[in-house]
């Protein structure tokens, strides 16, 4: 789960990170308000989930409350389009209103998970503002890592060659500070990445965390409910949303081929696939081996309403889920909706021939294919898609 910046900063705030005075605000008015209280010069900071947010004109300075106003009545309520977003952006809900702060040098910090290894890796390089993967192909020799052996936590030494790859040597007392600190946020909340880009030295020599990142783990969620209740619901895909709400695990993707399938591992293989004969999968959707009829047939349903989708693919290996009640589930969903599109499935498992007996008889427009790579081609091509 992404969280906003204005929430990454007060959370990193609470763990000893210095962050920028500022508060968020959801109108000109209050943003006006805000700056006020600063005192002007300010930045005005779009607080969308996607990166590229100063290049596309979300991050700008205002030198007095009026033009603070003025930029914040221009971004809320537009759709800002970056790098990241797709070329329908992301409807700004919120701006950031910080005091602006007089840079002398730029660096990164970041902790992340290094799955190959199963555990937190700390990186640090004095190329700030810059993307870290573009750094670290660009100019690998600028990109410091210290694995953190889980047992015994990020030690001493570490941190020294940490902030020694960055430099500030006048102020290093607290850019280690800063390196601790941001490890134990990333532990402390089950973080998947945190990460501060740029970390600055201010003209004052001043450390401090001019942006902030976190995306935490949905699986640690249920341990820090007031982590949960940063979630913001119009930054996810709606149907996303319905689907975490029917224990669906979903992710909407840019192909015409909507997937539904019984277990990641599969789902991961089917998508493949899916390009593998030449066209584009639509999402990820694992209902998971213990779902329920209602479950598949939200999973159904979430499907043929995304406008994206051409065809759907059903593919299941009825282990735990059994075959007739993911028929049943999509027979009943099929016929509440009013299906006009093609559907190809692929069972196999347990209970499977009464699951292909419910599916022939339904009188729907639902089409079982014998083999995996069968149903990936008869997918493609009702889909109208092929080899490229």
């Amino acid at each position: 789960m992404n969280i906003h910046e204005y929430q990454a900063k007060k959370l990193l705030a609470s763990f000893g990170i210095p962050v920028p005075e500022g508060a968020a605000a959801a109108s000109g008015a209050a943003a006006a308000d805000v700056a006020a209280g600063l005192g002007p010069p300010v930045m005005v900071k779009a607080q969308i989930h996607a990166g590229g947010r100063g290049k596309a004109g979300g991050v700008r300075r205002a030198e007095t409350v009026a033009e603070a106003r003025a930029i914040a009545d221009g971004l809320l309520g537009q759709p800002l389009v970056t790098a990241q977003t797709g070329p329908r952006g992301r409807v700004v809900q919120t701006v950031l209103i910080e005091k602006a702060t007089e840079v002398a040098d730029e660096a990164y910090l970041g902790v992340a998970v290094d799955r190959s290894r199963r555990c937190a890796v700390v990186i640090t390089s004095p190329a700030g503002g810059v993307e870290i993967e573009t750094t670290a192909r660009e100019a690998p020799q600028l990109v410091a890592k210290e694995w953190v052996e889980p047992a015994v936590g990020l030690r001493p030494f570490q941190i020294r060659r940490l902030a020694r790859a960055i430099g500030w040597e006048a102020a290093a007392k607290g850019l280690d500070r800063a390196i601790a600190a941001l490890h134990r946020a990333f532990s402390e909340t089950d973080a998947l990445l945190a990460e501060i880009n740029p970390l600055v030295l201010t003209t004052d020599g001043d450390v401090l965390a001019l942006d902030a990142k976190l995306n935490l783990d949905d699986n640690g969620l249920p341990r820090h409910p007031d982590l949960a209740a940063l979630r913001d619901p119009h930054e996810e895909d709606p149907l996303e949303g319905r689907a975490r709400a029917a224990g669906l695990n979903y992710i909407k993707l840019d192909g015409s081929i909507g997937c539904l399938v019984n277990g990641a591992g599969l789902a991961m293989a089917t998508m493949d696939l899916i390009q593998h004969v030449g066209a584009r999968p639509a999402n990820f959707l694992d209902v998971g081996g213990g779902a329920t009829r209602e479950m598949v047939a939200e999973g159904f349903r979430i499907l043929v309403e995304d406008p994206d989708v051409r065809a759907v693919f059903i593919n299941i290996f009825g282990g735990i889920l059994r075959c007739d009640v993911l028929a049943d589930g999509v027979v009943a969903a099929a016929r509440e909706v009013g299906l006009d599109l093609p559907v190809i499935v692929r069972l196999e498992g347990t209970n499977v021939a009464r699951g292909r007996e419910i599916l022939d008889g339904a009188g729907l427009s639902l089409r079982t294919a014998a083999s995996l790579s069968e149903a990936a081609e008869l997918v493609a091509q009702v889909a109208g898609e092929g080899p490229r």
